[in-house]
């Protein structure tokens, strides 16, 4: 590296290595949280990529979201966070996930602070040098111990994906896809590339984004408005056949009771004429 790259990267925040945090009070602690800027520079960003960038950001966010919060379990899903490990170059991923973390709004993740690193990376990339994502990336992840990272090549429609094969273990070893999905042991989940779009897959069900699963509710809702629409008009339909049926019944019961008036009146006759001529 350069001198004046090295001294560019030395300008940046850093939290403190693990041994000055160990020699801290707490309220020094706290002090040195609270400084850290929760915010990264024009010169660590990169260029801004669009929508086919944030869209697919956002989507595998809010697919994530929405599965582990109906899992109910507590993990922390956050996008472009600037993340502290000790001594080293903050970094702000496109998507991170730390498993059993709480779930509230960050500004920034302190690893020493938090009491853990990151389980899970995803950087999605749609132009630019792809240096940054395929090698720095994959070299600086494996070296602070995060246990998988996936790239999502959205210009090339290709998905990578990276785990460390130990705890211990500070190189990546590539994820083999099995029939076009890659397994993320760290989400128990099933990345693919679908028809243009990055998705996530749990066992045969797929998880949805916000959109599709506001779409699906409303599908589901219009679905039970036209079977109580269905319902209600075979209500009114079985309501009209009672009356009917009420209707014709008293027709009935009317016509009954006349015949059986007029036969009682024509043998009060007979019993008459019987009894004149006797």
């Amino acid at each position: 590296m350069a001198r004046d790259e090295q001294q560019r990267e030395d300008a940046f925040p850093r939290a403190p290595s693990r041994e000055e945090w160990a020699r801290m009070s707490e309220a020094e602690r706290a002090r040195v949280v609270e400084e850290l800027p929760g915010e990264v520079t024009w010169d660590e960003m990169a260029m801004p990529e669009g929508d086919l960038h944030s869209q697919a950001k956002m989507g595998a966010l809010q697919a994530l979201e929405g599965y582990f919060s109906r899992q109910r379990r507590r993990v922390y899903v956050g996008s472009e966070l600037p993340v502290y490990y000790p001594a080293e170059r903050r970094f702000a991923p496109d998507l991170v996930v730390v498993l059993d973390a709480e779930t509230h709004p960050r500004s920034k993740w302190v690893v020493s602070h938090e009491g853990k690193g990151l389980d899970w990376v995803l950087e999605v990339h749609v132009g630019g040098d792809r240096k940054k994502d395929a090698e720095y990336n994959v070299k600086r992840y494996a070296r602070v111990g995060i246990p998988e990272y996936f790239i999502y090549d959205r210009a090339r429609q290709r998905l990578y994906g990276y785990r460390l094969p130990s705890p211990e273990a500070r190189e990546y070893v590539p994820i083999a896809s099995e029939r076009g999905r890659y397994s993320s042991e760290v989400l128990g989940l099933q990345l693919q590339i679908e028809e243009g779009r990055l998705r996530f897959w749990s066992g045969t069900a797929l998880l949805l984004e916000y959109k599709e699963f506001i779409d699906r509710m409303q599908e589901s809702v219009a679905g039970l408005q036209q079977r109580a629409d269905e319902d209600a008009r075979q209500l009114a339909e079985t309501e009209r056949l009672r009356q009917e049926a009420e209707r014709r019944l008293a027709e009935e019961t009317r016509r009954r009771e006349e015949l059986e008036r007029r036969l009682a009146e024509s043998q009060a006759e007979m019993e008459r004429l019987k009894q004149r001529g006797g």
